[in-house]
């Protein structure tokens, strides 16, 4: 698997051909080649090759692929058709259950073992999209599983709850704020955000962005070009903020090492958990560094 951030999540539509080119020359941290929403049913079948020649060509991007929802009669297939050492990861919506994800990984797995690959080769990330997903989401993250984050979906979600889906997401805040604590419980990295559907809405998807961010989302996932410039800001740390960061993590590894664990850093106060916040920016900026991204 390509090294890659996880600040933006570009959909395309599998199917075509020319929108797939240009989604993988853009500078999104991933494109998710879509068999799911995006793809008509009489459609679905046949574009499974089309994703899978896709994958071969060098690309400076991870790409995933969105297969159908695993209660389907296109999941099975999607994945087996997919997977393939060029994959980077599946991405598998409306998932319910612990049970459901452990199936899915079973046959990743052996799909990996039958081509060679090294088991855990291939990221899963799931989406969270309705009442009983969310429920169980605690379950999910506790299972042992090979997922490193979850994500949320707001549009299934929304419309399996019967809520309004409002153009400021005030909404959104409990499955949100679910989402990321139930992430830190299972240990996991944190999640990646819903996608903004109102694409000519620049000023309010970048608070949905700077929301989420400060919720605890390390990404989002995006509909449109327009969108990936202002999510890729939002999700990455400032120059002022990586250099304070540092600055803390110095000063207090020098300090550690003569037995203090609290200290001030320009009058600011700082112990363990202020160092451990700085670290991710740190540990963020690094990444970022090492792609160029930065």
């Amino acid at each position: 698997m390509r090294a890659h951030a996880h600040r933006t999540y570009l959909f395309t539509p599998g199917n075509h051909p020319r929108r797939v080119e240009k989604a993988l020359g853009l500078d999104t941290d991933v494109v998710i080649l879509d068999l799911e929403d995006a793809v008509a049913i009489a459609e679905k079948v046949k574009t499974r090759d089309l994703v899978r020649e896709t994958l071969s060509p060098p690309r400076d991007v991870a790409a995933f692929v969105r297969v159908n929802a695993y209660d389907t009669p296109y999941c099975y297939g999607d994945i087996c058709a997919v997977v393939c050492p060029d994959l980077d990861g599946v991405m598998l919506p409306k998932l319910e259950s612990v049970e459901d994800l452990k199936s899915v990984e079973w046959l990743i797995a052996n799909l990996e073992r039958d081509q060679g690959m090294e088991p855990g080769t291939i990221d899963l990330l799931p989406i969270i999209e309705t009442a009983k997903g969310a429920a169980n989401l605690r379950d999910m993250v506790q299972c042992g599983s090979r997922v490193k984050r979850f994500a949320f979906g707001a549009g299934d979600y929304t419309r399996d709850l019967g809520m309004d889906w409002s153009m400021t997401e005030e909404e959104l805040l409990p499955i949100r704020s679910e989402m990321v604590l139930a992430s830190r419980l299972g240990g996991l990295e944190p999640p990646i955000d819903t996608v903004y559907i109102h694409i000519k809405e620049h000023d309010l998807f970048a608070k949905s962005c700077a929301t989420v961010r400060a919720l605890g989302f390390q990404g989002k996932m995006c509909i449109h070009p327009d969108q990936i410039g202002p999510a890729n800001t939002a999700f990455t740390p400032t120059a002022d903020s990586i250099q304070w960061s540092e600055k803390i993590v110095a000063a207090f590894a020098e300090a550690e090492a003569a037995g203090v664990a609290s200290i001030q850093v320009d009058g600011y106060f700082v112990d363990y958990p202020i160092v451990e916040k700085a670290q991710r920016t740190v540990d963020l900026a690094s990444v970022l560094r090492k792609l160029g991204k930065i």
